[in-house]
């Protein structure tokens, strides 16, 4: 696609008035308007929310616009204190990105919303106890380009204009991952609300010895995006993003991250695969999409040994991931040592998902949430943020939400009132024990 033609210096002046600085004091102005009608009601002044923060910088004959980060997520109301929470945690729908009939559809992160309102696991119910981080702003290119292709990410916004003609496009050839109009906008604002826990869970760890824990409810999900492009329903990667985010705009170096959906989550394993101070582990399902995260596959150069795969034959459940928990997943971290935990949260691997063949149960995922809490008080401040990939049952991806919201609170599993045990079958234990013990071989564990 064409590159939009770059001024040259000595025209930056004349075209900032004629058409740059209208444009942006007209749109300063309407969501001014907008935002101080909204606000109002509330009682809070329009000066505490609003922060706008939009630098002007030349470059030999090239100029670009640029604004703040962490600055410009700092948007929640001074009378609130996120901070004091237990559990922060951010909303980011996507409604516009749908899909009739596809299994990652806007019905997804509403029916989450719904059960932790209905099992009452929100502010209305616990007070300071969960707090709902709200008017973060969407990522900025910036945060993108540290992951993704600059010619992916701007082929992608122009690619909107095709979408909002035909409705619907294909932007990936390997799995039925789609566009609509407002695809490219709400992609970005769900990586946004990733990295707006993520200034909030670390600006708490600086005061407090036990910071809130995060969870980012967001789609389209991430964890298939490869730095070239888009791939198995998932647009950027959020959790990749927000590792990068981590290191470039907090300092926090070493980063954990975890990441048990069904399938193997092979863009952010692709993104720091040569990355020394980022350890991606992945469980997955044997043989499911996209094919990738062989038991082999451990890095390459600085970055050998960071990457650890344990694919699981299919019918593991609870005792399988209990196993991998204490045999694997928590002795790697120990000996990495990180400054934050990041979890790439997919619920497909439970038992009622169309789209695999694992055995997890809500109170697996109740295990793996309080588990890996732990690990982060243990090891890293409590730094920890969960961002949603896969899970393509309403009713166990929602359970299982409110179950990992349970285990955050320190509260007890509902997996009783849950799961019907009767449809689970024996697990293959020895073969997981094989690639437990295989995966500890060749990691030195």
């Amino acid at each position: 696609m064409p590159e939009i033609r770059a001024l040259p210096s000595s025209a930056l002046s004349d075209h900032l008035v004629s058409y740059i600085v209208p444009r942006y004091m007209k749109i300063k102005n309407f969501c001014k308007l907008h935002l101080e009608q909204k606000e109002r009601a509330k009682g809070r002044r329009f000066d505490q929310l609003l922060r706008i923060n939009m630098t002007c910088s030349a470059k030999g004959d090239r100029t670009t616009l640029s604004s703040s980060d962490a600055y410009e997520r700092e948007l929640q109301d001074s009378s609130t204190k996120p901070h004091d929470a237990h559990v922060l945690y951010s909303v980011a729908p996507a409604m516009g990105h749908n899909k009739e009939y596809h299994p990652e559809s806007n019905l997804r992160v509403p029916a989450i919303v719904n059960a932790l309102e209905g099992f009452e696991l929100t502010s209305k119910y616990r007070g300071s106890q969960v707090f709902e981080l709200q008017n973060f702003t969407p990522a900025s290119m910036d945060d993108i380009e540290r992951v993704h292709a600059r010619s992916y990410v701007t082929g992608l916004g122009k690619a909107m204009s095709k979408a909002s003609d035909e409705g619907i496009i294909f932007i990936d050839g390997s799995g039925p991952t789609y566009a609509t109009a407002s695809t490219f906008q709400e992609s970005l604002l769900a990586a946004g609300a990733g990295l707006a826990l993520i200034d909030s869970v670390v600006s708490a760890s600086i005061t407090r010895s036990n910071p809130p824990i995060g969870f980012a409810l967001i789609r389209p999900p991430g964890h298939h995006a490869i730095p070239e492009g888009p791939m198995g329903f998932c647009v950027f990667g959020n959790i990749a993003v927000a590792a990068r985010y981590v290191q470039h705009v907090h300092g926090l170096r070493r980063i954990f991250i975890i990441d048990f959906d069904v399938h193997h989550g092979n863009g952010t394993c692709d993104a720091f695969y040569d990355d020394p101070d980022i350890f991606f582990l992945s469980t997955h399902q044997i043989g499911s999409y996209p094919g990738t995260g062989k038991i082999e596959q451990v890095g390459k150069g600085s970055g050998e040994g960071t990457t650890l795969n344990l694919p699981l034959p299919g019918g593991s459940g609870d005792n399988a991931m209990r196993s991998v928990f204490d045999e694997v997943i928590a002795p790697c971290a120990q000996r990495f040592k990180p400054d934050i935990i990041l979890v790439s949260a997919g619920y497909d691997a439970h038992a009622l998902d169309p789209l695999a063949g694992l055995q997890f149960t809500a109170g697996t995922y109740h295990f793996l949430a309080s588990s890996i809490k732990q690990l982060a008080k243990e090891l890293c401040r409590g730094r920890c943020v969960f961002f949603l990939e896969g899970g393509y049952n309403l009713q166990s991806l929602s359970h299982s939400v409110v179950d990992t919201f349970r285990a955050f609170l320190d509260e007890p599993s509902l997996g009783s009132e849950f799961n019907d045990l009767s449809i689970l079958y024996e697990e293959p234990l020895s073969k997981v024990k094989e690639a437990i013990q295989k995966v500890k071989q060749i990691h030195s564990l």
